[in-house]
């Protein structure tokens, strides 16, 4: 065996030397869990890829365009009789009390303030609504350049409001779970937040939170009907409780998630924010 001349004076060196040399060679190279074939048959170090992890896309509701707001009611019957009427027309509708302490309804999600406008004027013809407001998006708090957490906070106050209401949801059986929904629909919708109108449809298209990490705003449901099926809802508010409309008739108003009943059946959480 011969030592290279380019790391050994043959004067110099020796079985032992040439022997050390080697191996002091290969121990320089280091040592690697994944080997691969360079040319001519001799193994090659190489790195394994690199896992690039891609973000997942959050789901979120769409934003409200243009409502129409009508009516100014003494009377909360009145509110939900003239509700019903336009739910009855296909419209989503729904009505709340305003700072004023008189009751307003609003309905409608319309690409632009003419087609608004339009379908006010059909109605107002048709001597289904008197006066009528047009709600532009940018008056909603989803326009404003406040936070997940300002929102979050309005999406309770907003719930507040409702309470001691005795709400009634007409045009849509209780089945459906359109009571209770209904109260939930108004709270997001009155901040600018294209929520849908059935409980099950409210599950169905918000991202699953855990019960532990509930937040403000987010929505908890419930199966009151027996089995699984989503057919309660309401708005979690903090402090391990939400605002809800417990069935029609019923007044709107706050309990506890320890509750013994909502307890048992609770079913899951949702966040869209």
């Amino acid at each position: 065996m011969r030592c290279s001349e380019k790391y050994f004076s043959p004067k110099i060196c020796s079985f032992h030397s040439c022997f050390l040399g080697m191996i002091l060679l290969l121990l320089a190279g280091g040592c690697s869990t994944h080997t691969g074939k360079g040319t001519g048959g001799a193994p090659t170090l190489s790195r394994p890829p690199v896992k690039t992890l891609t973000p997942r896309a959050r789901k979120s509701i769409p934003r409200l365009g243009y409502t129409i707001q009508v009516g100014a009611f003494s009377r909360v019957e009145n509110a939900a009789g003239l509700t019903e009427k336009l739910t009855k027309k296909g419209l989503t509708a729904y009505y709340f009390r305003h700072n004023s302490g008189l009751y307003k309804v609003r309905f409608g999600n319309f690409s632009s303030q003419e087609d608004a406008r339009r379908k006010a004027r059909k109605l107002l013809n048709d001597a289904i609504i008197a006066d009528f407001y047009i709600v532009r998006p940018e008056s909603y708090i989803t326009a404003h350049k406040g936070g997940l957490g300002l929102l979050r906070q309005e999406l309770t106050v907003t719930a507040a409001d409702f309470l001691g209401i005795p709400y009634k949801w007409g045009g849509t059986s209780t089945a459906q779970g359109f009571d209770c929904s209904g109260l939930t629909m108004a709270v997001y919708r009155l901040n600018g937040l294209n929520l849908p109108r059935t409980s099950r449809s409210q599950f169905q298209v918000g991202r699953p939170v855990a019960k532990e990490e509930l937040q403000k705003g987010d929505l908890v449901f419930f199966a009151t009907n027996g089995g699984r099926k989503v057919s309660h809802v309401g708005i979690y508010t903090g402090n391990n409780t939400f605002i809800h409309a417990p069935r029609t008739g019923k007044r709107i108003q706050t309990t506890s998630l320890s509750n013994s009943y909502f307890q048992k059946r609770f079913i899951g959480a949702r966040t869209y924010l």
